[in-house]
């Protein structure tokens, strides 16, 4: 029986279905675990395929792609004295697909233990792909008990019970746990849970980068017998660490100390954008972005997240100014492209209105001009961005909030056309919150300038989308502290109206709210992805119908 043993923690940034490259990525990371000595190198759950892998795990092709780089994985520890290896992989179980954790050693396929406990909320649905492993029993390596749990099977108490009672000697959880505001906490509150229960250390493996719409934030740590936290890994990056454990009378205790970069909670949300956007944009090839930079605080909070991800040469922002657009406007967009050193232009719009206002004349006879023709000047904007990146390849970067998308207030095919949003799932609130704190601060790892990079003027003035004279948001919308209040009683925490104007809210204007929220999913069923912010994003989270008669206000 081992007294020490040293476990490598590898956390890392794969990309779903691109098998050859993530195992690349695991085998780097095994030859820097080996050279730092380590007994046990650990990654995240599925860590060949990436993750969640939707349908994807169901093309019986792809799990046979994945169970042969599994073993080309085991060949790298085939030398003698080689550590060993642990790496998530979907297996075939007989006829059942299983979410396994395997541990690679000698060259060999050693031990295989199944996710037992399947998450089937919000963004998870991995009961629609997955079966359900039995309840897991420890796997012995150089003298040591392993008791392995893939991350929801630490959510639960029964994991962490059978491997105690089958003689586990320390737990370590290969996770892919996505950020969420406040959710690195809650990780910990469980971990702890377990800890306590089993009267065991543990070790917390997770995933970092993005995935379409969901931001994994790393955040690994080791966790004592105590509840606190030797090792805590940074957030937000791909990162390394060797831990080392010693059994002292029994019980497994961590030699090693790290405390790692752990932003607050306004720098972990700007840091998920960036990221989020940045590996969309890496991932998918795009050779960078374009938006509209209107003079508003959206596009320009937009366009700073951009730079801070992908570095101002791959950023081009264009403002499209219309009869309405005010000299201000102009102004500000133009301070704030050159605060952030991207590429701008100007291309008025007034042409092409003046076309379509000639192909319509005969159509729209004897009508007034009402939103239809503020519609036109937005899907004219959008049509001129979408022209820029079908010729020059970016990607178009669109820039609504969580208040407007929530409530309708933005216009299809004008200003919600694009290839992702930064900014989907964060509240008008946020936005200018974020806004302030950028403009104080430079993210770890940002490519952007430091200083004021959103003019001030910018934060302070009314928000309009300027699509007739003197219009303005709070026309058309409570004022935002108002709205974004009753939006995270509805959206967020699914309260009813009566419920909401308890709040002191106006009860019609509740009831207005979330009519508009509901007769808008249409719309949001036809937006572009965006990074997970809250726990209730519009997406995997929040799944509603789009023909849908309920109102709880006339539910009582």
């Amino acid at each position: 029986m081992s007294d020490t043993i040293s476990i490598y923690i590898a956390q890392l940034n794969p990309t779903v279905g691109a098998i050859e490259a993530n195992c690349q990525k695991l085998a780097a990371a095994y030859a820097r675990g080996m050279l730092a000595g380590a007994d046990l190198v650990l990654t995240p759950e599925l860590s060949i395929t990436g993750y969640p892998l939707e349908d994807l795990v169901l093309k019986p092709f792809f799990i046979k792609t994945a169970l042969q780089a599994l073993e080309s994985l085991a060949d790298l520890t085939s030398d003698e004295g080689a550590p060993g290896l642990i790496v998530g992989c979907p297996l075939k179980d007989g006829d059942k697909l299983r979410n396994a954790a395997v541990l690679l050693h000698e060259g060999e396929i050693k031990e295989v233990r199944f996710k037992h406990n399947l998450p089937n909320y919000g963004v998870f649905d991995e009961i629609r792909v997955f079966d359900a492993g039995d309840l897991p029993v420890p796997m012995p390596f150089k003298g040591v008990q392993l008791g392995v749990m893939i991350c929801e099977d630490m959510w639960f108490p029964d994991c962490a019970e059978a491997l105690t009672k089958s003689g586990a000697e320390i737990l370590l959880v290969p996770t892919c746990s996505p950020y969420e505001n406040g959710k690195h906490p809650e990780r910990q509150t469980y971990a702890r849970s377990r800890v306590t229960e089993s009267n065991l250390p543990l070790v917390f493996c997770n995933q970092i980068g993005g995935q379409d719409e969901l931001v994994f934030d790393g955040a690994s740590y080791a966790m004592a017998l105590d509840g606190s936290i030797p090792v805590q890994m940074d957030a937000f990056r791909e990162q390394e660490y060797c831990t080392t454990w010693r059994r002292v009378n029994g019980t497994m205790v961590c030699d090693s100390t790290y405390a790692g970069y752990q932003p607050d909670a306004m720098e972990s949300m700007y840091q998920a954008m960036v990221l989020g956007l940045g590996d969309y944009v890496r991932k998918n090839r795009f050779p960078g972005v374009v938006l509209g930079l209107s003079g508003g605080i959206d596009s320009a909070l937009s366009a700073a997240v951009a730079v801070d991800a992908m570095g101002p040469d791959r950023v081009h922002c264009v403002m499209m100014p219309s009869r309405y657009t005010s000299g201000e406007s102009l102004g500000d967009a133009e301070a704030c492209a050159r605060a952030l050193g991207v590429q701008y232009d100007v291309i008025a719009i007034k042409p092409g209105i003046e076309a379509f206002d000639e192909m319509l004349s005969d159509a729209f006879v004897e009508t007034e001009p009402d939103t239809t023709e503020e519609n036109i000047q937005s899907r004219l904007r959008g049509l001129l961005l979408m022209s820029l990146s079908n010729k020059f390849g970016k990607m178009v970067l669109t820039t609504g909030n969580k208040s407007e998308v929530s409530v309708g207030y933005a216009t299809l095919y004008g200003d919600m056309c694009g290839g992702y949003n930064a900014l989907k799932d964060v509240y008008k609130t946020d936005v200018f919150a974020l806004s302030h704190w950028r403009n104080h601060n430079v993210p770890e790892g940002a490519l952007g300038p430091s200083g004021e990079v959103i003019p001030a003027n910018i934060i302070v003035k009314s928000p309009t989308a300027e699509l007739r004279e003197d219009q303005k948001d709070e026309d058309s919308l409570p004022p935002y502290d108002d709205l974004d209040d009753i939006l995270r009683c509805l959206v967020d925490n699914e309260m009813s109206v009566a419920e909401t104007a308890a709040r002191g809210h106006e009860a019609s204007v509740v009831a207005r709210i979330e009519h508009l929220l509901y007769i808008a999913e249409y719309k949001r069923r036809q937006a572009s992805p965006g990074v997970k912010i809250t726990r209730k994003n519009f997406g995997g989270d929040r799944r509603y119908p789009i023909t849908n008669g309920f109102r709880s206000a006339r539910s009582g």
